[in-house]
């Protein structure tokens, strides 16, 4: 654990990330939660806690490091709990609530010394300001390790390396690190960034709060904000990147395009499920080291962060390869004339997220919705009269009973965190092209630690079925069929174990009704096609098909739309049935 002053250029929003419970003359930890994990601002305590020991110390105010010195029992632990995800959510909760084996796990906080953690953009863009800031020192940019090229510390906590070609009309800002080599035009601004070695930076470009790694051209005119711009990428005259932005190895991005905000480019196209992992597999490559002077820390720290965080697939699958491997390009006409690259797409419900994990700043209306959010909850807390009672349950209102609201709002919480946490499994699955039975364990484990029925199961995969369908690149309504009929066929063993009552059926296909009104209406016009697809692959039975079209008949019109389009199915199946009579 670490304690440490607020980064001073706080324009960004940093969140401590956990809730600890510890002892204060052992440091035993006995309790821990992620501020993620309570966006109630409510956090459950077990009596057995206070009645254990005799005195306790709850922090809020401490950053987790990950870091972990553990003994060799941990191996074991981790074969034994296979359905461990999360080192922290899953390992460290379930060693703390297990009293049989007796684990125990202490905490040890550091003061003067420096620790953290990047598993994502912001976490990035924090510790890298805490470097340039000195509050790493003695790992900081003038301080030399190796190498021969000198950085000099300025006033403003400027940092210019040796042999910068810099016009004397152009301005650099505060907190600013020019790598060895780089030129600088006229009136070029640049502030709050980091620029690499051998940059090219034209005339009357403006860069604010960017991660521009080595040998980068930008040409004039282009206004950058808030964005991550790896090796060799060339940036077109007149083009802008929007915040939240980031830009992979040799990317060309035409002139006059403007890159909506936090879009992902790449020269590879986004992973489907015809990729092996050999494509995927990146070699070293020499246009990737770097340099060990600390002109480069930052490049340094984003590959620690992004060879092990999910946030940051992307350019994890390429860091290196990106040179040396044959590559299919295409010029897109929205990355501009002369672009070369492919914009990855981001996954429903990821895109409002996007903005917590950005180097961008936090948007306002974002940082006021999530105020607001908090004070809402403080209010109706006061206002119900809820506390927090030494059992770990929560008192609503006077009567001390919790209102029916709240239940079917824990429900509904739960059916979209364990949709969510089923389709991550799925979409691992498919990458790493793990065996159907070793799926069907995972799965099984979710659906008993959120106490779902196999129905519910089997809508939540077929639903991550056809969100992997719709993230196949597709042309046409053609492509788009074939790529679901292809998940499908390779997946219909999954759904089958999950589908094999009538009601779990049942469950699939209203499942596929609700998608294609709401979240994925894609589908919506090959609906009739992809049922006629699961009944074909024996999914779905004649009986399924045929007791939803009936408790349809006395719905409103709105709710028959993808009865009529399925009519001639159902009348196919009905006679059929009649025939077997």
């Amino acid at each position: 654990m670490e304690t440490r002053p607020t980064v001073a250029a706080g324009y960004q929003l940093t969140v401590l990330s956990c809730f600890t419970l510890e002892d204060p003359q052992t440091k035993q930890l006995l309790f821990y939660e992620e501020k993620t994990d309570s966006y109630r601002g409510i956090i459950p305590l077990d009596n057995a806690l206070l009645g254990d020991n005799p005195s306790i110390c709850l922090h809020n105010d401490k950053q987790d490091c990950y870091i972990d010195i553990c003994s060799q029992e941990v191996l074991s632990l981790f074969t034994d709990n296979f359905d461990y995800q999360h080192l922290r959510r899953h390992f460290v909760k379930g060693l703390l609530v297990d009293d049989i084996m007796g684990y125990k796990i202490f905490t040890h906080e550091i003061h003067s010394s420096y620790a953290a953690r990047i598993d994502n953009y912001r976490s990035y863009d924090t510790i890298s300001k805490d470097i340039i800031q000195r509050w790493t020192y003695p790992f900081v940019p003038d301080v030399m390790f190796s190498g021969n090229s000198a950085t000099h510390l300025e006033r403003e906590g400027m940092y210019r390396a040796s042999e910068i070609e810099q016009s004397r009309s152009a301005h650099i800002g505060p907190f600013t690190v020019i790598g060895k080599g780089t030129k600088i035009g006229n009136n070029s601004k640049i502030s709050n960034s980091v620029i690499g070695k051998g940059c090219s930076i034209g005339s009357n470009v403006s860069i604010t709060g960017s991660y521009i790694w080595d040998s980068v051209t930008i040409e004039d005119g282009c206004d950058i904000r808030h964005a991550i711009i790896c090796d060799g990428v060339v940036i077109k005259s007149g083009a802008a990147l929007e915040p939240g932005v980031v830009l992979s190895f040799k990317v060309v991005i035409g002139q006059q395009c403007i890159v909506p905000s936090y879009s992902k480019v790449s020269l590879y196209q986004q992973p489907t499920v015809e990729d092996s992992d050999e494509e995927l597999e990146y070699a070293d490559n020499s246009s990737g080291t770097v340099d060990s002077s600390i002109t480069c820390t930052v490049d340094t720290l984003n590959r620690e962060m992004m060879s092990e965080t999910p946030a940051s697939q992307m350019l994890s699958l390429h860091l290196s390869s990106g040179v040396e491997a044959e590559v299919h390009m295409e010029k897109y006409a929205y990355l501009g004339p002369g672009g070369v690259g492919h914009v990855w797409s981001i996954c429903e419900g990821a895109h409002e997220e996007e903005w917590r994990h950005s180097v961008a700043p936090s948007p306002a209306d974002k940082l006021a919705e999530a105020i607001q959010s908090l004070e809402d909850d403080l209010e109706l807390l006061n206002l119900d009269g809820n506390a927090l009672s030494v059992s770990g349950e929560l008192k609503s209102g006077r009567n001390g009973t919790d209102s029916e609201d709240d239940d079917v709002e824990d429900s509904r919480d739960d059916s979209i965190y364990y949709e969510k946490e089923v389709e991550a499994t799925f979409l691992r699955a498919v990458n790493e092209n793990i065996k159907v039975p070793d799926v069907i364990l995972e799965m099984n484990s979710l659906r008993l630690s959120y106490n779902m029925t196999s129905a519910d199961c089997a809508g939540a995969i077929f639903y991550a079925m056809m969100k992997q369908a719709l993230e196949i690149p597709h042309a046409t309504a053609g492509e788009l069929r074939k790529s679901a009929a292809s998940i499908i066929d390779a997946w219909n063993k999954l759904l089958k174990f999950y589908s094999k009552e009538i009601d779990d059926q049942i469950e699939v296909i209203m499942k596929f009704e609700e998608m294609c009104l709401e979240s994925v209406k894609e589908f919506s016009p090959h609906f009739s096609q992809i049922l006629h697809l699961l009944y074909d692959k024996d999914i779905l039975e004649e009986d399924a098909i045929l007791r939803w079209a009936d408790e349809k008949k006395d719905a409103e019109e709105s709710d028959k739309v993808f009865v009529k389009q399925s009519e001639k199915l159902i009348q196919w199946l009905r006679e059929a049935s009649e025939e077997e009579d």
